[in-house]
């Protein structure tokens, strides 16, 4: 499939929005084909990956692993995530990451690959510059997100030194979400408050400014399906 942007999203009203607040939504973002696809194939791929931290340590299991980490071995994992939850930088989400290179995601030959490409295209690198206002935007990485029941990102600023990230996006894919299944994405203030929150939407593009406090509240035990989303960030070379 070749990817398209929707003949209908409104990049002058987005530039305004980025301007004045460092937050622009875009809605819709592909033609209705193209994120149609890319959402039926990320729900059924098996190669997701749960993606949770213990400090700076990140570690990874594949769906085998999950399965295998039953019982008491559950428990105490989802214990010592939920204590480093309270008292510091935590998650718990599933994850399929695609390769920064081109080379590595043209040996990919899946929708999320293409999806990486046409983001990094320098027509869609054009309109994301005219957007962000922002110079030095060479290329965008991605990564598939899912938040099942029970997973969430704690707030962070995505400023990491030698990642060179100008801004962040999030392209959600998720249809007849409800805001009462969290899985929001919150923007803080430095007093911790919330000053805007965004609820998953299909073939929406949300951006904004590296950095800036935000997180993903908690996804509701009983919400209706996984949070899924295209995550990653606008970056610099070198």
């Amino acid at each position: 499939m070749e990817f398209r942007l929707h003949p209908g999203f409104d990049a002058e009203a987005a530039r305004t929005e980025f301007a004045r607040d460092g937050v622009a939504q875009l809605m819709p973002w592909l033609a209705d084909d193209c994120a149609a696809a890319l959402q039926a194939e990320l729900i059924e791929r098996g190669d997701w990956r749960e993606v949770i931290n213990s400090g700076d340590k990140v570690f990874e299991l594949d769906r085998e692993q999950q399965s295998k980490l039953r019982g008491d071995g559950r428990a105490r994992l989802d214990a010592a995530i939920d204590a480093g939850a309270r008292s510091g930088f935590q998650h718990r989400y599933e994850s399929i990451r695609v390769p920064d290179d081109r080379d590595g995601r043209t040996l990919h030959d899946d929708l999320l690959g293409t999806f990486a490409l046409f983001m990094s295209s320098e027509a869609v690198l054009h309109v994301l510059r005219q957007i962000t206002g922002l110079e030095g935007v060479d290329f965008v990485d991605a990564q598939a997100t899912s938040y099942r029941p029970g997973d969430f990102l704690t707030a962070h600023h995505d400023e990491v030194a030698g990642k060179s990230r100008r801004a962040a996006y999030v392209f959600g894919l998720s249809e007849g979400w409800n805001t009462e299944w969290g899985g929001l994405l919150l923007f803080h203030d430095p007093a911790g408050d919330v000053t805007r929150g965004l609820m998953p939407r299909f073939n929406c593009l949300n951006l904004f400014r590296v950095p800036r406090t935000h997180s993903v509240s908690q996804v509701a035990s009983f919400a209706g399906t996984n949070r899924i989303s295209v995550t990653g960030w606008l970056r610099a070379l070198g």
